[in-house]
């Protein structure tokens, strides 16, 4: 071997000799700490670029990156993962900043394009309405045909300029050597699939949670801003999509059995009040735990059955999803949120049947109405109007919530005053977690329980919430008993309390929440079950109901109202003869027989396919299913608040603004109006309407 002489350069290594694009140059050090700190610094370039378009607020953005270890910081280590396996892949150093950087900076106008618009974040599921998208373009053309102009040109001059960009930079930087493409890909690829694992936001993740990563998906507003945009977008990617279930076609829609019932209301039709009550549940089924007086007494000697939560201690919206749509949660991707991700467009429900039938069809929740996207939402289902925090006048409270008391007081006066017959869907707010200690200053109730003093005091801030809810109930019952027209009331807690670590201290659960799976039927029904009361002013209270899905509850509501529907009590009559359950985990027949796990065995029930396809069709597909199970959609059936096939993609937002202002001409909901005037608005006075609606 020969020697090297004194002084002279030591030749660099191999594998740098072949891969100058590193930064490997002679008499230069350090090739890979230098290309790993220019991936970073374009990275953070990026996603600060990308925040700051988003937000439009230059200092916003710069408090968004302020604090270490927030998303922020993740995000781009992230994206310097994802450049440098792309370089890896595109064989050139930095060439990746070419696809990333436009794709990922057009996303972010997008979305600041619609959050500055219709007010919502921009969704993966987005990208699932581009026909109507497309649909509208021509609109906005005529509308501002220089915009559109100019958006043109600069379309196709940065193409161009991309196109150009990119053969120069194959033409002038080396080829990445295979030995440095392959410490790329073995540094990026397992990191961003370690990632890629901790972002399922229904499961508990210790690492994301250190690195601060809150999903908050019941308010995707916040989501975006805590998390920022690319990160919070991710958190919405599997949700996404929703494939075809397997067989789905118009030749299985029509292989459906139609049932043999029609549409029809009594010739005295009832009023129909719906209670779904925040976190409402039997707290004396804890262990070892004694309340004083019973905080519920009416609701169990009323009690008709159990409502069988899909959830558990939170995500209310897809127990309203299932109660007022009769459609199941285990038919979509798991973690999803409906009123989220999916329902964008009319969707039928228990509203937009009854008001076919000459209803007023209201909503009521003294929250906001951006909470769970419920204003949207509401419209979509087809309800006259939603009273919210925003319509309602102000309401006492009892604790730190309006109360369930001032919210039935609002309930009965409405129905009072209404000359037509209604259908009221309430969700009360005042026992919604967490249930701090001392909630309440003028307590009724006494716990005892050999559990911690924080553990007994928040548990008794639950019993009296609980116990406001019950006498809720109880004067509405008394109310109902008084009136002449027929009345049918239903009352149900959307799932068991976020109590936490009351559960583990009273033995109750071994974590603070129950998991997704359940180890046996027993223990799901134990932990997923709320009281479930249906009463008639004119038949008293449903009887031996048991546990049933919040999707069953349409059927036993109008079947007590002595109400019809090709759908809700037709197919999901028949429908529940077999099952009273239906869950992503667990099917359970009226007899209590149990099939865990049915969704991953080869064969299923047809009846529950036949479910599926249907809820698809309705959902997804081409609605096929609409003139036999759902007629009042179609043709003669209810109109919506927007005209069909005229600017789709504002359909929501119309329809907000005409539940909000219902004086509002139809002809104003598409165009800026010029002046603004006096309307009767939802509280019963003169509002004044914005002078502008977008």
């Amino acid at each position: 071997m020969a020697r090297i002489r004194k002084g002279a350069t030591v030749p660099a290594p191999q594998f740098l000799e072949d891969d100058p694009s590193t930064g490997y140059l002679p008499g230069r050090r350090w090739p890979v700490i230098r290309y790993g700190l220019v991936t970073l610094l374009a990275s953070a370039i990026l996603v600060f670029a990308i925040e700051w378009i988003v937000r439009g607020d230059f200092f916003g953005t710069v408090d968004f990156f302020l604090q270490p270890f927030k998303p922020g910081w993740t995000t781009i280590i992230v994206f310097a993962l994802v450049l440098m396996g792309l370089d890896a892949v595109l064989g050139r150093s930095h060439q990746s900043l070419m696809i990333v950087a436009p794709l990922t900076l057009a996303l972010a106008f997008v979305g600041h394009q619609k959050s500055h618009y219709l007010g919502d974040p921009l969704y993966p599921t987005d990208f699932l309405y581009s026909r109507q998208i497309m649909a509208l373009m021509p609109l906005l053309v005529r509308e501002r045909p220089w915009t559109a102009l100019a958006m043109a040109v600069g379309i196709v001059a940065g193409l161009s300029l991309l196109i150009y960009g990119w053969r120069l930079w194959r033409r002038k930087v080396p080829i990445l050597s295979r030995k440095g493409r392959l410490a790329r890909l073995t540094l990026a690829v397992p990191l961003l699939a370690f990632f890629v694992s901790i972002m399922d936001y229904a499961t508990f993740s210790w690492t994301r949670d250190r690195l601060q990563i809150i999903p908050i998906m019941w308010d995707q507003k916040e989501n975006y801003a805590s998390n920022g945009f690319a990160l919070a977008f991710a958190l919405n990617v599997p949700m996404a999509h929703v494939s075809a279930p397997a067989g789905y076609s118009d030749k299985a829609i029509d292989a459906i059995d139609r049932p043999a019932v029609a549409a029809s209301v009594p010739d005295e039709k009832p009023d129909i009040i719906v209670v779904m009550s925040e976190s409402f549940w039997d707290p004396t089924k804890l262990p070892g735990v004694t309340i004083t007086p019973d905080p519920i007494p009416n609701v169990r000697a009323l009690r008709s059955g159990y409502m069988f939560s899909p959830e558990f201690g939170g995500m209310t919206a897809n127990i309203e999803f299932e109660a007022l749509t009769g459609f199941s949660n285990a038919f979509l991707p798991a973690g999803s949120i409906p009123y989220q991700q999916y329902v964008r467009t009319p969707t039928p429900s228990l509203a937009t049947f009854l008001k076919s039938e000459g209803y007023r069809a209201r909503a009521i929740h003294p929250g906001t109405n951006w909470f769970w996207n419920r204003g949207a939402v509401y419209a979509d289902f087809g309800f006259n109007d939603f009273r919210s925090e925003e319509t309602l006048p102000p309401l006492e409270k009892r604790g730190p919530l309006a109360s369930d008391a001032s919210m039935t007081d609002e309930i009965i006066a409405e129905a009072d005053a209404s000359e037509r017959p209604v259908f009221f869907f309430a969700v009360s707010l005042q026992n919604h977690g967490p249930y701090e200690p001392y909630r309440y200053y003028n307590p009724t109730h006494k716990v005892a329980a050999p559990i911690s003093t924080w553990a007994r005091e928040s548990l008794l801030s639950y019993a009296e919430g609980s116990a406001d809810a019950d006498r809720g109930l109880e004067r509405l019952i008394e109310w109902a008993k008084k009136r002449d027209r027929p009345t049918v009331i239903a009352f149900f807690g959307d799932h068991l309390p976020p109590l936490g670590p009351v559960y583990v201290e009273t033995g109750y659960l071994k974590d603070n929440v129950a998991p997704r799976k359940e180890p046996t039927p027993a223990a799901a029904l134990e932990h997923h079950q709320t009281p479930l009361v249906i009463w008639s002013n004119r038949t008293g209270p449903a009887q031996d109901m048991g546990a049933v899905s919040p999707a069953f509850l349409p059927y036993h509501i109008l079947t007590t109202a002595g109400i019809t529907h090709p759908y809700y009590t037709g197919f999901l009559g028949a429908l529940r003869e077999r099952y009273r359950v239906v869950d992503r985990n667990l099917l359970l027949t009226p007899s209590g027989e149990a099939t865990p796990d049915w969704a991953r065995q080869k064969d299923v029930d047809p009846a529950i396919n036949d479910y599926r396809l249907l809820q698809y069709d309705m959902m997804f597909g081409k609605r096929k299913a609409a003139p036999d199970f759902f007629p009042e959609t179609i043709n003669g059936g209810t109109p919506h608040t927007s005209v069909p096939g005229l600017y789709p993609t504002l359909r929501r937002q119309d329809a907000v603004r005409s539940m909000r202002y219902p004086c509002l001409p139809a002809k104003l909901l598409y165009r800026r109006p010029q002046s603004a005037g006096p309307c009767w608005g939802l509280n019963g006075g003169p509002e004044v309407l914005p002078k502008t609606f977008v």
